[in-house]
This record gives C-alpha cells, sequence and structure tokens, in this order.
C-alpha cells in the first residue's frame, strides 16, 4: 500500500490486568495506519482478542491509552465494526434482519435501513439470500452474513476475530480475497486476529507478532501491499519470504519460553 495519510488508532503503553489477577497485557504499543490491514499473530492466550476489545471500548486498559490522533469524539463505537469468530447471528431472524441489527440498536427502523441492508448484502455477494435464515446457510455464508452485519455501519476500522478459523482451506481462501477486495472498495482499516501464518501474510500490509502472556509487540513484519501483487501471490517466492519471516519471529518467542 501507498504511503499512508495518518494514524487512525495507537495503543500506547497499554497493560491490562483482569480481576482474577492475570496479566493479559503489558506496555504493549501498536499504532494503526489508516488504509492499512494489520494482522495479530501470536500463541494461544497472548492477549490478541483483547488488543481487539480495547480498541472497540468493549474493555478498558488497567494503564496505557487508547488514541485516536484524528478524532475529537470521545466514543469511537460509531467507526468500528466487529467481527467475531464465531458468527452470532440470531437464529429466528432472517439474514436481513440480522444485518439490520447494530443499525436497529441506533434507533434507524428497518425502513430507513433498508438500502443500507441491500447495500452490504450486495457486497458480500448474498442479495439473493435476504429472506434466508441462518440455519439454511453454509458456515461461509454465515460468515459473510456477519461481515456484511458490521459493514452496515460503515465502519473506518474493521476488527476481525479469527472469524474464518473454522472453515475449511477453500472456503477460508475465497474468503480472504473476498476481504481483500471489500477493504480495497471500502477503503476502511482492519484489524485481523489470527493463529494462521499463511493467512497473515497473504492478507497484511503489516504483521505484528506477540509475545506469550503477558502479551507484547515484539515484531513487526512488512507483508506485501495487495495493490502491488501479481496475480499468482500466494504461490511467489515473495509470499513465502513472508511467511519464512513470520514463522521465524513466532519461533524465537517459542524458544525464549523454553527453560
Amino acid at each position: 500500500m501507498a504511503e499512508h495519510a495518518s494514524t487512525l488508532v495507537a495503543l500506547q503503553g497499554v497493560t491490562k490486568v483482569f480481576a482474577n489477577g492475570v496479566t493479559a497485557l503489558s506496555g504493549l504499543d501498536l499504532e494503526v495506519r489508516t488504509g492499512e490491514f494489520v494482522s495479530l499473530l501470536g500463541p494461544s492466550g497472548c492477549g490478541k482478542s483483547t488488543v481487539l476489545r480495547i480498541v472497540a471500548g468493549l474493555a478498558q486498559p488497567t494503564e496505557g491509552r487508547v488514541a485516536w490522533p484524528d478524532s475529537t469524539d470521545a466514543d469511537h463505537r460509531g467507526d468500528i465494526g466487529f467481527v467475531f469468530q464465531e458468527p452470532t447471528l440470531m437464529p429466528w431472524a432472517d439474514v436481513a434482519d440480522n444485518v439490520w441489527l447494530p443499525l436497529r440498536l441506533r434507533g434507524v427502523s428497518k425502513r430507513k435501513a433498508g438500502d443500507r441492508i441491500a447495500e452490504s448484502l450486495a457486497l458480500v455477494g448474498l442479495s439473493d439470500f435476504a429472506k434466508a435464515h441462518p440455519r439454511e446457510l453454509s458456515g461461509g455464508m454465515r460468515m459473510r452474513v456477519s461481515i456484511a452485519r458490521a459493514l452496515s455501519l460503515k465502519p473506518r476500522l474493521l476488527l476481525m476475530d479469527e472469524p474464518f478459523a473454522a472453515l475449511d482451506e477453500i472456503t477460508r481462501f475465497r474468503l480472504n480475497d473476498d476481504l481483500l477486495r471489500l477493504q480495497s472498495e471500502l477503503r476502511c482499516t482492519v484489524v485481523f486476529v489470527t493463529h494462521s501464518v499463511y493467512e497473515s501474510a497473504y492478507l497484511s500490509s503489516r504483521i505484528a507478532v506477540m509475545s506469550p502472556r503477558p502479551g507484547r509487540i515484539v515484531a513487526e513484519i512488512q507483508g506485501e501491499p495487495p495493490a502491488q501483487r501479481p496475480g499468482d501471490f500466494r504461490t511467489s517466492a515473495r509470499y513465502a519470504a513472508v511467511c519464512g519471516q513470520i514463522s521465524r519471529a513466532l519461533l524465537e518467542q517459542t524458544a525464549e519460553e523454553r527453560p
């Protein structure tokens, strides 16, 4: 990606200690610039999901701060879309009503939200499934609904917590490509949590590697900007090189854990 305009959000010296005394994060610093696709990668329990929750305002840091340099608005929830690991759809509601939910919670009637719902479903290729119920959809389609629901808010920042982890590889590859297309079309910023070296290398303009708990950023690796990639990037030497850099950073953390 070309030079980024500005810092969208920055975590500065963030420490999170839970009520049970567990320190999830310790002195974590992370800057996310407008238009970036940043993946967070690290061992289980290192605090990746906690980072997303703090950025979203769903949890507060024990120490440190979350800064939004280009905004004076104290509440940034309207700027953020959140896609969880599970689609968390309402089984009794059809696809359109599931996408409507965040707008409904903001007091927008379904009639007024109609165009936004239709636009969001079109973006994820589900225009023909507006009246379907979650039980009638495949796992990949249910995740598309979850993404459409987050996009209905027209967020500047999209937070995604391992959204494709439970999907088969073919579906995952397809949704990776769809996500990159959506980011390009909507020009939004994405912070994406994954356990997959290969997924992070394919999706990201930058990969932030975290230490074991208490989590902090220990390495940042530049990915290949999607706009500059060849069509066969997934099988290219450059892709393999990025995967290798990420793997080495993770292995260094594993080595430091050993007695």
